[in-house]
């Protein structure tokens, strides 16, 4: 019987230089991120993960179908114009024009920025890696601040402010700073309190991992260490924003019922928390004070806040086509502020810097056009996820919550417009895009 020879498998295809120097993306976003202590250095970081994105991306059309899925690309590009063109259209009439000119030029570094990081999720391996590294830093992050608490002193902040005094002389913080503080701050210091927003946002990465390895347990256990170090750092919004994450993401794998036992207990920890921490106690205090019947409870309720929405009330009203300009609040919160400097504001003095709101910020600082804009940014990401495979909405699920909690619309929240706080939102956004329209999807199309 004859048989005929074997057709001698095809060689693997070479795959390009420019490939495969996307292969440090993963390495690239990890770096961003535990570099958020030290702002300069992790602004560094992205620029030039932003200028590598450009010189790797010359070869877009020779090799660009390797590194994003074509749906991924649009998304991801889509999702940063809706970002970036209100600042651009804001500018134009802003309260200062050349202020709010020079960030939007300034934020055209987010866009190749965020391919990187798009690419950094774009294929199981790469995802695996950012996925997994997102969840450590978490969970070290977390295991810090418990030291904090029985120390009173985060290791790793203790350990960078060292380093900054040998290199310049001076600490992380001042001395001010540091007399003044009043929960718990990490490794991001006294003088960055965002420690409870930025595990907040990032816990679905750390809780999926740990549900991944150890089921149940590993959720409850992670979720209890979170939890803890989240309601010691002391904002209100992180609060709402991890109760969102523990709901979304515990419902699947516990079922409700045991899911409202889990919220019970974690009832009970913050009742014993405003027993035995003043801090806390203080803020569950405050809290009440939105019971009360008159004006005045409700703004000591928010911390200022309410004096703070007024002021963008009246911005909106002045300004509602394109707004005062991105990052233009500052200077338009005289004119619009309701005290009129009579008595001293919650915060302190000064005038407010942002309106600590999402819709209001959008509204106040780019007009309904940028408000339309990020709503477009929003149905486009709703739309790529309503019409993603379940295979695709599993593999992108703590990227997708991530994002969701951080631009729920119905809490408090930083300025989007700032770099850390942009940037980390911008970062889950590429994230979300990457994981969901992986090329995971072309491989198994291809087989």
């Amino acid at each position: 019987m004859n048989h005929a020879p074997a057709t001698p498998a095809d060689p693997p295809s070479p795959v390009p230089m420019s490939v495969q120097g996307w292969r440090w993306a993963p390495a690239w976003v990890l770096t961003f991120v535990a570099l958020w202590p030290a702002p300069g250095y992790a602004e560094a970081v992205m620029v030039l993960g932003a200028f590598a994105a450009i010189i790797l991306l010359l070869a877009r059309f020779r090799g660009g179908a390797k590194l994003l899925s074509g749906p991924a690309w649009a998304l991801t590009s889509a999702l940063f114009v809706a970002y970036w063109a209100p600042q651009v259209i804001s500018a134009v009439d802003a309260m200062d024009p050349a202020r709010a000119l020079r960030e939007s030029v300034a934020d055209l570094r987010y866009l190749p920025f965020l391919w990187l990081v798009a690419a950094a999720v774009a294929n199981a391996e790469a995802r695996r890696i950012t996925f997994r590294g997102l969840a450590i830093l978490v969970a070290v992050w977390t295991v810090d601040a418990l030291a904090q608490v029985v120390f009173g002193t985060s290791p790793l902040f203790w350990g960078l402010d060292q380093l900054k005094q040998m290199i310049s002389g001076r600490g992380m913080c001042t001395p001010e700073e540091i007399a003044a503080l009043d929960r718990l701050s990490g490794f991001l210091g006294p003088c960055n309190l965002k420690l409870g927003m930025v595990l907040a946002s990032l816990s679905p990465f750390a809780l999926f991992a740990a549900a991944k390895r150890l089921d149940v347990l590993g959720w409850m256990l992670a979720a209890a260490a979170m939890g803890i170090v989240i309601l010691l750092a002391g904002a209100r919004a992180a609060w709402l924003t991890y109760a969102l994450v523990l709901v979304f993401s515990g419902w699947r794998l516990l079922g409700w019922k045991k899911l409202l036992g889990v919220l019970g207990m974690g009832m009970l920890v913050l009742a014993l928390l405003s027993v035995s921490s003043i801090q806390v106690r203080e803020r569950v205090a405050r809290t009440a004070h939105a019971l009360a019947a008159d004006e005045s409870g409700v703004d000591s309720a928010l911390s200022g806040r309410a004096q703070i929405w007024s002021a963008a009330g009246c911005m909106i009203v002045q300004h509602p086509v394109n707004g005062v300009g991105a990052r233009g609040f500052r200077q338009a919160y005289p004119e619009c502020d309701a005290g009129n400097g009579d008595s001293p504001p919650a915060w302190g003095g000064g005038p407010a810097l942002h309106a600590h709101q999402i819709v209001l910020e959008v509204l106040s600082e780019t007009g309904v056009i940028g408000l339309l804009l990020w709503l477009a940014g929003a149905a486009l990401a709703w739309r790529a996820w309503r019409y993603a495979t379940p295979v695709a909405k599993e593999r992108a699920r703590p990227a997708m919550l991530a994002l969701a909690v951080t631009v729920f619309p119905l809490n408090t929240h930083l300025a989007f417009y700032s770099t850390f706080w942009g940037g980390l939102t911008l970062m889950l956004a590429a994230l979300y895009a990457g994981s969901l329209l992986s090329r995971d999807d072309d491989t198994l199309a291809r087989t």
